[in-house]
């Protein structure tokens, strides 16, 4: 199968999962945008607060986390272990990624977490992000954004079925 179907498949898949949940949302279209410094110039002012998000796993390599915070703010790995009380972190390898969200690196989205069939992702999110009205992620494919209100987010997280958690990051 052709990088550009697998991708139609990524997004298609968060699409058909949404609707299966009726969870509303909005999604736009732009040039491929694997960062956010490349993203930024794609964005829509749409009030939405656009995401950054990490992928990790500790030190033994038997647990793995995402974490979801505000694009305009940074976090050395270092202070995110004292945050998040998880031991040493460091990034997930391309492999993992695959495996446990189905994602290739520069798509990471909690989208991912539909993949993750057996939960084994846990998810932290900035507690800030729960002040926003709507939040904006790449649909599992960075060649898009999707807009989703935080009613139909929190709809998402309680079907996708991962355990998460808010907690202050900065």
């Amino acid at each position: 199968m052709s990088e550009e179907n697998q991708l139609q498949l990524r997004r298609q898949r968060v699409f058909d999962f949404l609707a299966a949940h009726d969870i509303e949302y909005e999604v736009y279209d732009h040039p491929e945008a694997p960062t956010i410094e490349i993203a930024r110039e794609y964005w829509r002012k749409d009030g939405s607060k656009h995401c950054k998000n990490l992928f990790f796993r500790n030190h033994k390599g038997n647990r793995h986390y995402l974490v979801v915070f505000d694009s305009e703010q940074s976090m050395a790995i270092h202070d995110l272990e004292h945050r998040l009380h998880q031991g040493k972190l460091s990034f997930a390898s391309e492999q993992r990624m695959e495996r446990y969200l189905g994602l290739r690196p520069g798509s990471v989205s909690p989208f991912g977490l539909i993949n993750d069939e057996e939960n084994h992702v846990h998810l932290f999110l900035d507690a800030n992000l729960r002040n926003e009205q709507s939040l904006s992620f790449h649909p599992n494919d960075n060649t898009g954004t999707v807009v989703i209100s935080q009613e139909m987010f929190q709809r998402y997280l309680a079907a996708v079925g991962n355990t998460y958690e808010y907690i202050e990051l900065y």
